[in-house]
């Protein structure tokens, strides 16, 4: 396998009126264990590049293969299970249930897997361990920093050995120690060999990644 993602062309129209040009002729290839940051301002195109890397939105035009699969001729529940079994998701806003324990929101990833459930509390525990907040499994959210919050999270995304950890803003309701916190983290699981793509709109965010693309009117450069 010599890439993770390879976009080529790809373009998003939505069919309005007159026709919005989310992405326009977007190409990009992102090879095992890359780090790179996707930068641009409001209504550059982000969201539109981030629905479509992560299998929630089809392009109109053009060919995204993930993992050496082509996804746009895929049906909905092969993209579905492919999303589930090769991409980790790290938002801006954590997305853990408050009534549950830190142990059982990074379990509650596995029932969008096909893994073997005897095994789902171990890989939860030794994600927990990867990300450092093996101390806190018996731990609800409430009682948590925001850095420790989004390990988490992350533990949660990378549980199931994703090909692709993707993820927005994943600082952006940090502060600046916790998000530095978060940075050493990509940076420790991208040289254990995980490939993230971070889409930020933050300099210091981008700053640590090994490669920065730019996108503006939904372009890349």
């Amino acid at each position: 396998m010599t890439t993770v993602i390879s976009l080529a062309d790809v373009c998003r129209i939505f069919p309005t009126e007159p026709p919005v040009h989310a992405l326009s002729d977007v190409t990009l290839e992102v090879p095992p264990k890359d780090y790179l940051a996707i930068v641009g301002p409001s209504g550059s195109g982000k969201s539109t590049l981030l629905n479509t890397l992560g299998l929630l939105d089809r392009p109109t035009g053009g060919s995204y293969r993930l993992d050496g699969v082509e996804t746009t001729d895929l049906s909905d529940g092969e993209r579905t299970a492919l999303r589930g079994s090769r991409i980790g998701f790290v938002f801006q806003s954590f997305h853990l249930l408050a009534t549950r324990t830190v142990e059982e929101n990074v379990m509650l990833a596995e029932l969008y897997r096909k893994h073997d459930r005897r095994r789902r509390r171990k890989r939860a525990l030794d994600a927990l361990d990867r990300v450092g907040m093996g101390h806190r499994v018996g731990f609800t959210p409430d009682r948590l920093s925001g850095g420790e919050r989004q390990r988490v999270a992350i533990a949660r995304a990378i549980g199931g050995d994703p090909a692709l950890l993707l993820c927005d803003e994943p600082t952006g309701n940090l502060d600046s120690d916790n998000t530095a916190s978060v940075l050493d983290l990509f940076d420790e699981l991208r040289e254990q060999g995980l490939t993230i793509v971070v889409i930020t709109h933050d300099d210091v965010v981008s700053g640590r990644a090994d490669r920065v693309v730019r996108i503006n009117d939904g372009r890349l450069t």
